[in-house]
């Protein structure tokens, strides 16, 4: 648990760098709000790293793979590239163009994305299916001690004090904390089910029987049909999955309109960053380790379905505490409420709903499997969230309505789980 703790900060590390810090410091520097939510597609390779997700089930990194296994290994190669990545953001500023910040921040989200399928495929291979909830948790508790204290408050501090620039140098260096625990953590063991290697057996077997083929390209089919199609025909076998996949698609669409113009938000309603950064850091991450903590118990006393139902109309809900802000104005005690509110739910939802991904996978395919199942998911936070900032100027700045629509969206996932509830229980 330890290990994933620190595993989940070196994932939670980047996101505000590239998220809502990000779109504070462009705003700053006075880029306009349709500018900054088209950033959002800078994070593409968190919505599509499935695509490169099966060399690293497969594929062996010479020496690295011998020395420290294949999941380690690849840990510690996509860590020093994502600390890179960052260290050569932070040469860059907003006035030196938006073009070429823009390729410096899909840099560091492909790092960051390339990582993050080997932490899941870690958390997922070390635990026992009844650990699932816990590990979870201790993952994001993690995420959120990089994510939120460390890169998001942290980053604030640093960029009042010292600058942008400096505080996204010092921030990169904090990747090796996530390189130490890779160094000092064991590398799990694999288990395959007798029925997946004779899938895989038959397939090749009838590969073999292509005589007229030389034997070096049939090698080669039966590599990428064991690497590539294997673990997406597995799923597909699955009862409902076509269901699943569109749930898993849309279930956070509201949360990903209002997190990517909350930062923006804030500083239009006159908040500074030691404010913004104070809210967040002391009320905004209480609330939300509060949140995993409960997640955690509801994912193990209810089950997963429930708590992940639980979760999803409690985040939409708490929506609406941006609204009641947005018509407050510069009202403390409105933000604290609505940052720990929405934080709080965020905690649920985000226990659950990584529990159930994670309940999802094959054992023998856990990196190609999760990194699809989280970029389906991701692909809709990030894709749609590009809007965001056109529709606040569509809405010509009306912040009250914006984040009610956000709470409406919110919802559309609830009746699709509602069936997979009903119908599909016990599909894992």
């Amino acid at each position: 648990m330890i290990t994933l703790l620190a595993l989940g900060f070196s994932s939670g590390l980047p996101a505000p760098l590239v998220f809502s810090n990000l779109s504070i410091w462009l705003r700053d520097e006075g880029v306009s709000r349709s500018d900054i939510g088209l950033f959002a597609l800078a994070a593409t390779p968190y919505a599509i790293n499935f695509l490169w997700a099966p060399l690293l089930d497969r594929l062996r990194i010479p020496y690295l793979t011998a020395r420290f296994g294949r999941r380690r290994s690849w840990a510690l190669v996509s860590q020093v590239g994502l600390m890179l990545a960052i260290l050569y953001l932070s040469l860059f500023n907003p006035a030196d163009g938006l073009f070429m910040m823009a390729v410096a921040v899909l840099g560091v989200t492909f790092m960051s994305a390339t990582q993050d399928i080997v932490i899941d495929a870690y958390r997922i291979e070390i635990l026992d299916t009844h650990q699932y909830g816990s590990g979870s948790a201790a993952g994001i508790w993690g995420w959120h001690l990089g994510g939120t204290l460390i890169g998001g408050a942290g980053g604030l501090y640093l960029a009042h004090s010292l600058g942008w620039n400096i505080a996204y140098l010092l921030l990169g260096c904090m990747v090796l904390v996530g390189i130490m625990a890779v160094l000092l953590s064991p590398e799990p063991k694999i288990y395959v089910t007798d029925e997946t290697r004779a899938e895989e057996a038959r397939a090749l077997a009838h590969l073999e029987r292509w005589s007229a083929l030389p034997r070096l390209p049939r090698r080669v089919i039966g590599w990428l049909y064991v690497t590539l199609l294997a673990p997406l025909m597995e799923f597909t076998k699955r009862e409902g999955w076509v269901l699943i996949l569109v749930f898993i698609f849309i279930f956070k669409l509201g949360d990903a309109l209002l997190g990517r113009m909350s930062g923006v938000f804030y500083r239009e309603l006159g908040f500074t960053l030691p404010e913004i950064a104070e809210v967040a850091k002391v009320y905004g991450l209480t609330a939300n380790l509060i949140g995993i903590v409960i997640g955690g118990i509801l994912v193990a006393r209810i089950g997963i379905l429930r708590a992940l139902f639980l979760a999803g109309f409690s985040t939409a809900a708490t929506n609406l505490t941006y609204s009641w802000l947005a018509a407050s104005g510069q009202s403390m005690g409105v933000f604290i409420f609505a940052v720990a509110s929405d934080n709080f739910t965020t905690g649920l939802v985000t226990v659950a709903l990584v529990a159930y991904l994670s309940s999802l996978c094959n054992s023998a395919y856990t990196a190609t499997q999760y990194a699809l199942l989280a970029s389906l998911a991701n692909l809709a936070r990030i894709w749609f969230s590009a809007s965001s900032g056109i529709m606040v100027d569509a809405l010509d700045g009306d912040w009250t309505v914006f984040f009610t629509l956000c709470a409406v969206i919110a919802l559309l996932g609830l009746p699709l789980l509602w069936v997979i509830m009903r119908r599909y229980p016990n599909v894992s």
